[in-house]
């Protein structure tokens, strides 16, 4: 990292301000660098933003700036002009050495950013692609399941002879699972696309039966210094959506493990992913060959920040900084196996979420979106349950889980053995109570 002007030198933050909020060791490692921090965030979250850097007691009151974009989150490329106009406006008042999105819907202007003021960045052909499930088939046809994309004007007229199901209908730009649904027909098919918005374009593909995987990677100047393989659990397994339930860190898989790392290896060079972290997630389904679902070039959602940390005792978001600055980055193999469990709710009124567990109670994160510490053990430490977070507030109505924001109650486990791992979460799922009063 050099700076090259007299002006102060600055970071820019972009993404969900929630997100950024709960991970405040992205702000330590700008302000501890004596850079200023800059974020650009969505407009929906100027209050709750205001009041937390308003709060010296707040790691958001380490942020010098933020500024407000408005969009359609449906919408690909949205936010790009608002983004790139704060940005303009803070280029003639900072030394602006690195910019990184935290969340997906700024993923892209932040690779533009990057891009114009010359700092690294996974590079204009992964940023746009990782916002964009039909590129990703464009692109990687070879690694993807057989598709068909339908422009947003052609729902009526599109040619679905070709398409076999069971199918999987997904927006092609949302994320947090939302509007991915299993379709069993033609006539269920057409109705499902026809009750999408009118300016989103659509993918429909082969359903891939088989366990879901993500992978971490953190890739400099085009070579993946950490790459590891995450086991997921999705609604999926008796519903038609796919919420995701669970995470486990690293994948005890171990049969599937170099085939899922060798097809992301590949993704990641025929995307010329250059500099940053990648979260891309995979099927495998019966013949064995993973299965792209999608990339995205930002930080991992839910709680797999925490369950690295966990796992390998060492926290990803300085080796996140560190990339994002052109500084020479590391990180060590998990050596305990981590888990977080989102657990399914019956509809009605949340009332209470109760834990029968020694000295562990439910962490109510409610309005604040501010999650505690959740720190790391020994690596022969009996088999933990962590923490239990509720994501949702007193009152609040659940609804069956259509997509991540939908989810109410979560708790992070960790053990030395996978065995260990999941006799502990029959445990924890055994002591904790989520109390529901029905409409």
């Amino acid at each position: 990292m050099t700076q090259r002007t007299g002006k102060p030198g600055a970071v820019i933050l972009t993404g969900s301000f929630p997100v950024i909020r709960r991970n405040p060791l992205y702000l330590d490692e700008v302000t501890r660098r004596g850079l200023r921090v800059l974020v650009i965030t969505a407009q929906s979250y100027r209050e709750q933003a205001t009041a937390a850097i308003g709060d010296p007691d707040n790691p958001a009151s380490q942020i010098t700036e933020i500024g407000y974009v408005s969009g359609d989150f449906t919408v690909q490329g949205a936010f790009l002009a608002g983004a790139i106009a704060q940005a303009t406006a803070w280029r003639t008042t900072y030394d602006i050495v690195g910019a990184y999105a935290v969340g997906d819907y700024l993923a892209e202007p932040t690779g533009l950013l990057c891009d114009a003021l010359g700092v690294p960045s996974p590079g204009l052909r992964a940023s746009r692609a990782c916002r964009s499930k039909f590129l990703q088939r464009w692109y990687a046809p070879e690694l993807s399941p057989p598709s068909l994309t339908i422009p947003a004007g052609d729902r009526e007229t599109a040619d679905l002879s070709g398409v076999t199901y069971p199918a999987v209908v997904k927006p092609a730009g949302r994320a947090s699972s939302s509007g991915v649904e299993t379709v069993h027909g033609e006539e269920e098919l057409r109705r499902r696309l026809a009750g999408y918005p009118a300016h989103e374009v659509v993918l429909v593909e082969a359903k891939v039966d088989g366990p879901e995987y993500s992978v971490e990677s953190l890739v400099q100047r085009g070579e993946t210094i950490f790459a590891s393989v995450t086991g997921k659990e999705t609604t999926d397994s008796h519903a038609r959506t796919f919420v995701e339930l669970a995470h486990s860190v690293p994948a005890a898989d171990e049969g599937v493990r170099d085939a899922v790392l060798d097809a992301n290896r590949a993704l990641l060079g025929t995307l010329a992913f250059a500099d940053g972290i990648a979260h891309s997630e995979w099927r495998v389904g019966q013949d064995g060959v993973p299965r792209l679902m999608e990339i995205a070039g930002r930080t991992p959602g839910d709680g797999l920040l925490v369950l690295y940390h966990l796992a390998t005792g060492a926290p990803l978001e300085p080796e996140i900084i560190r990339i994002a600055l052109g500084e020479r980055a590391s990180y060590p193999r998990p050596t305990r196996y981590a888990r977080q469990v989102y657990l399914e709710h019956v509809p009605g009124k949340l009332a209470d979420v109760t834990v029968e567990w020694p000295e562990v109670e439910p962490v109510w994160i409610g309005a604040s979106g501010v999650w505690p510490d959740i720190l790391p053990g020994d690596p022969d430490d009996a088999p933990t349950l962590r923490a239990v977070l509720v994501h949702q507030p007193r009152g609040t109505k659940l609804v069956p889980l259509a997509s991540s924001d939908d989810r109410s109650v979560s708790f992070f486990i960790d053990a030395a053995t996978p065995g260990d791992l999941d006799e502990l979460e029959k445990r924890a799922r055994a002591a904790i109570s989520i109390d529901v009063v029905p409409d």
